[in-house]
């Protein structure tokens, strides 16, 4: 398999997250690939990261990523709203693209980039991150014992400081044109995607959303009651303060007939439980870890070097375009995500009145 050719387009947070996460993978042979190309609007943030990465290309026109014979694949990691323009001309030009979440500010884009990526017969990855979370890997592995019993309600509540200050950086998660809205788009999307991985198609749903910080159209708290097609429910709770001093924050608990499931950290543990007439049990970091790699067929100990600094999002993306595979989440999986948090926000402009989804 030829090596895979990377460019990025843009140099914030998250681009860093997944550039250090790509060269760890390839200092350890996990992958093959080089970056080829970098783009950012700021010039300056774009050749800081070039010489870090040994990038030949360094550009602020991100159609240059996108139109340069040298990449294979396009990482688009720019505010929300420039993401749509970007997947469709990279999917115009037959270039794989990993997009960060969410897709788009609304669901009709989202919708359009779909379609477009399905047509283009690119391969196409999501940032939904917590699809590769150890901890909700090994809790969806547990939740498939029958003699649980029926699932009856989980309780999920996901805080995090206003990401415009801290170590985010995010500034333009403040400006509505940017981002569309607020935590619920921006953060929880990748609840709503946890919520159908582990209970299933949503049916219905009410929703409210409220504005402390004053941010024009950019809530700071949503609420939502969601009822699944299994019949199960789910109360989700989405906050954005101002407590700096506090980590980003889920806590996750899942109540079936006969078992219950807690944790408060959404990557590694530990994972609380206790079943039938069982005391409760905690399955510790270490041993989160150990099930993970377990559950994906990762036994070779440079996997747990690799899981030990970065998360194995890119490790997957990666691989799955190398070896000519779908990669999971895609698209497709987003637009699930979408639809639910596209819900909420139309029960909330009504008043919080109930939404039915197909």
């Amino acid at each position: 398999m030829a090596r895979l050719r990377i460019g990025l387009i843009g140099c914030g947070f998250i681009g860093r997250f997944h550039s250090r996460a790509i060269r760890g993978l390839v200092r350890l042979g996990l992958v093959d690939a080089r970056y080829v190309a970098v783009c950012d609007r700021i010039e300056e943030r774009a050749r800081v990261f070039a010489e870090l990465a040994n990038v030949p290309m360094v550009t602020t026109d991100p159609f240059e990523v996108i139109e340069s014979a040298e990449v294979d694949v396009v990482y688009i990691c720019v505010p929300t709203a420039g993401h749509k323009e970007l997947v469709l001309r990279a999917a115009a030009r037959g270039k794989h693209v990993f997009c960060e979440k969410p897709l788009a500010t609304t669901l009709a884009d989202v919708e359009e980039m779909v379609a477009a990526v399905r047509a283009a017969g690119i391969k196409a990855g999501v940032g939904l991150v917590l699809r590769h979370s150890p901890t909700i890997t090994v809790l969806k592995s547990l939740t498939q014992d029958a003699g649980l019993g029926r699932l009856m309600t989980i309780v999920f509540r996901d805080d995090q400081f206003f990401p415009i200050a801290g170590h985010y950086g995010s500034d333009w998660r403040k400006d509505h044109r940017q981002v569309g809205s607020g935590t619920l788009l921006e953060h929880s999307i990748h609840d709503a995607d946890v919520l159908r991985w582990l209970a299933g198609d949503v049916r219905s749903l009410r929703g409210s959303v409220s504005n402390f910080a004053g941010h024009e159209n950019v809530e700071d708290l949503a609420l939502a009651h969601l009822a699944f097609e299994s019949g199960a429910r789910a109360q989700l709770v989405s906050v954005w303060h101002n407590v700096l001093g506090r980590p980003s924050q889920r806590r996750l608990e899942v109540f079936f007939e006969n078992g219950l499931y807690h944790l408060e950290h959404d990557f590694f543990g530990p994972l609380q439980l206790q079943t039938h007439q069982n005391p409760p049990q905690t399955i510790d970091e270490e041993e989160v870890r150990h099930r993970y790699l377990q559950l994906v067929g990762l036994n070779d100990p440079v996997y747990e070097e690799a899981l030990s600094r970065h998360t194995l999002e890119d490790y997957f993306f990666l691989t799955s375009v190398a070896e000519g595979r779908d990669p999971f989440p895609d698209f497709e999986v987003a637009l699930e995500a979408h639809r639910v948090v596209d819900a909420i926000y139309r029960s909330a402009s009504a008043g919080g009145e109930e939404v039915r989804l197909a």
